[in-house]
């Protein structure tokens, strides 16, 4: 801790007066011991004093001064980096319920272990985040406005309906319009909340066309408006590469099996462009494990505060116990 983390730093400068308690004490006892040596007759000295002083009468005054010395420091203020959870911010969780959340190479299915982190993510966000909840397939839906309630949002998770086609760009710019509404709600204050959206998704953008990166409600282009707008969209893809789901034929006579691998390109450059994080997740346990993650980045923040507390106790304990072994010890108090 350097001295720039105390908020009273000049109180240090009592260390000055600690240290010329030490040196007074060091001359004293050498002034007693220089005394003792002078004096004329030994054998009287040894009736008078038949056994030399025990080295515990030096502890008293040694826990003492320790003890002043931690208190010291605790008069400066001394500061520390503390995480503290965060009382205003908003999260918008946006979620792919295409067909291909079907797929049971993460079994179950991807939908049902994206349901069950997904709700784990929700409960271990800090009270004081407004959460919204988005899911898209074809179009995108706020499913719920960010609010505190996490009960609403986890009931809207466990009814999730699948639809055909994937418009990630419609996820994220309704999220972000979800964002913006909530704002203007709150309205007030200075700056508006910190914002982030979520994204998890399992495939490739099939609307508009994913070749399309001009087109206004591409993931790309969405991606650029959150970085405009201060909104960081990280992004998680979800699934493995060997995916497979029975798509029905058009006549019903049948069905077809059709290839759905994750798309970690697309999602890792929605996350650059935007700001935010990417992560791949092919499991319960990884995607938990990055839930975990966001929570502490999204939940938490790091800010300087008082860290006097440990050592206004830690003097306040070394001056009593040097206290109590001077009474022991039947010690006079330096």
């Amino acid at each position: 801790m350097s001295i720039s983390h105390f908020t009273a730093a000049a109180w240090l400068g009592f260390l000055l007066v600690v240290a010329l308690l030490v040196l007074g004490y060091v001359l004293v006892q050498r002034a007693r011991h220089k005394r003792m040596l002078q004096f004329g007759n030994m054998t009287v000295l040894e009736r008078v004093a038949p056994s030399r002083p025990s080295p515990m009468r030096h502890v008293p005054i040694a826990l003492i001064l320790v003890g002043l010395i931690l208190l010291t420091i605790a008069a400066a203020g001394p500061t520390a980096v503390q995480k503290v959870p965060r009382n205003r911010a908003t999260v918008v969780l946006v979620m792919d319920v295409s067909l291909s959340m079907e797929a049971t190479d993460v079994p179950p299915n991807r939908l049902q272990v994206a349901q069950e982190a997904g709700k784990d993510f929700v409960e271990g966000l800090t009270p004081g985040i407004n959460l919204g909840f988005v899911t898209f397939a074809g179009t995108a839906s706020v499913m719920v406005s960010p609010t505190t309630n996490r009960e609403a949002v986890k009931h809207s998770i466990d009814n999730i309906k699948l639809a055909e086609r994937t418009a990630t760009g419609e996820g994220i710019l309704t999220a972000l319009q979800s964002i913006d509404t909530l704002a203007a709600v709150l309205g007030g204050a200075e700056t508006p909340p910190p914002a982030r959206v979520v994204l998890m998704s399992d495939g490739k953008q099939t609307v508009p066309d994913d070749k399309d990166i001009d087109n206004p409600r591409h993931g790309f282009t969405a991606a650029r408006l959150a970085k405009n707008k201060g909104i960081p969209v990280s992004t998680i893809s979800f699934g493995t590469e060997w995916g497979t789901v029975e798509i029905p034929d058009s006549d019903g006579g049948g069905s077809q099996r059709v290839k759905v691998p994750v798309d970690n390109d697309s999602l890792r450059e929605i996350a650059e462009l935007s700001g935010g994080d990417f992560y791949t997740a092919s499991s319960l346990a990884e995607l938990t494990a990055v839930y975990d993650t966001l929570e502490e980045q999204i939940g938490y923040e790091t800010t300087r505060g008082d860290a006097s507390r440990p050592w206004l106790l830690g003097g306040m304990l070394f001056v009593a116990a040097g206290v109590l072994v001077s009474l022991l010890y039947r010690q006079r108090l330096p």
